[in-house]
């Protein structure tokens, strides 16, 4: 099977392009334009086996139709997005160009060239200000509350009336909740620059890479007053990948969450990483930041019961430890 992967040199499609690796089935092409991706990610993944590497950006849709017509792709696993929530807010035409309008035009070559399969990255924050501890599912209403849960709704719709005029476009669309920690083997990890990811900080500070760290907002409806976040750890998240390729093989297009079923808070996520790292590092209380929902859990009964996902890495003492031993790895070659 010959895969496109898009965004591949990043944080978590480099995890999805290591488990991909592992199976001689799959011939794997990535593409990424390295803003947020590491060319050295990709040095890292060609040690485990060889695979085509493209610098290309999909804005530039006369490059991406001239690498269409050189290869034939089965299927494509689409991660290349922009991701900040306040930025979003701040800048939402970057997000509804690079996120929407490059998925739209991706779809617009799929299809084209007879691409069967389509995998795709979205997110939690399409449901907006849900606040149920017990849990999203899948069929609760859509309704973003920033841009950047806007624009990957309007990819998930521009995906879906497609697949309904093409009855050879399949696809699986996965909402993530909150991905975090790195590949048991430290091979490659989490190297976002100016990170904004809760765990990703934490472990910074634990390293000494910040002198301090923010909670954002501590006056939330919850237990403690701080956010609650379903963490589940990136391989996990990887390994859904590879079974959503395998589930379009004998049913039909769907949408899946993807997290745990339960909930940790900023707090809660601050002392499990003291309590690994073993550095009580400074937290200061800031100001809520805009576009952040107080609880976002998901519900998983829907991916358990239908790709009969197994969870492997449910814990979030091995989520903070992947995190901060990779953090630690990174400060000794110097990134």
């Amino acid at each position: 099977m010959n895969i496109l992967i898009t965004g591949g040199a990043g944080y978590i499609g480099s995890h999805v392009v290591k488990l991909l690796l592992k199976n001689s089935k799959y011939n794997i092409t990535v593409i990424d334009n390295l803003s947020t991706g590491f060319l050295d990610t990709i040095e890292t993944l060609k040690s485990i086996r060889s695979f085509d590497f493209i610098k290309a950006d999909l804005c530039n849709w006369d490059e991406m139709r001239g690498i269409f017509k050189a290869k034939r792709f089965d299927a494509i696993i689409h991660f290349a997005a922009s991701l900040i929530v306040p930025e979003s807010v701040k800048d939402p035409l970057k997000y509804y160009l690079n996120n929407t309008a490059n998925t739209a035009n991706l779809v617009k070559l799929a299809v084209d060239h007879g691409v069967k399969k389509f995998i795709f990255s979205s997110t939690a924050a399409v449901y907006g200000e849900v606040n149920d501890e017990n849990g999203i599912s899948e069929d609760f209403p859509t309704n973003p509350i920033n841009p950047y849960g806007q624009s990957k709704l309007f990819s998930e719709k521009i995906i879906q009336d497609v697949a309904k005029i093409n009855k050879n476009f399949k696809y699986v669309i996965f909402r993530y909740f909150n991905v975090a920690g790195a590949d048991p083997e430290l091979q490659i990890g989490q190297k976002t620059k100016n990170a904004t990811h809760l765990i990703k900080v934490a472990a910074e500070v634990a390293c000494g890479k910040r002198d301090k760290m923010y909670i954002f907002g501590d006056n939330y409806p919850t237990s403690d007053g701080t956010c609650i976040r379903d963490y589940i750890h990136v391989m996990d998240l990887a390994d859904v990948h590879i079974k959503g390729l395998e589930y379009l093989d004998e049913n039909g297009s769907d949408i899946f969450n993807i997290g745990y079923g339960k909930g940790a808070s900023v707090k809660e996520v601050i002392n499990t990483m003291k309590k690994v790292s073993g550095v009580d590092f400074k937290v200061e209380i800031a100001s809520r930041r805009e576009g952040d929902p107080a609880v976002l859990v998901a519900k998983n009964d829907k991916i358990i019961q239908k790709m009969k996902w197994a969870p492997k890495y449910n814990n979030l003492e091995f989520i903070c430890k992947t995190a901060y031993e990779w953090e630690k790895k990174l400060d000794k070659k110097g990134h």
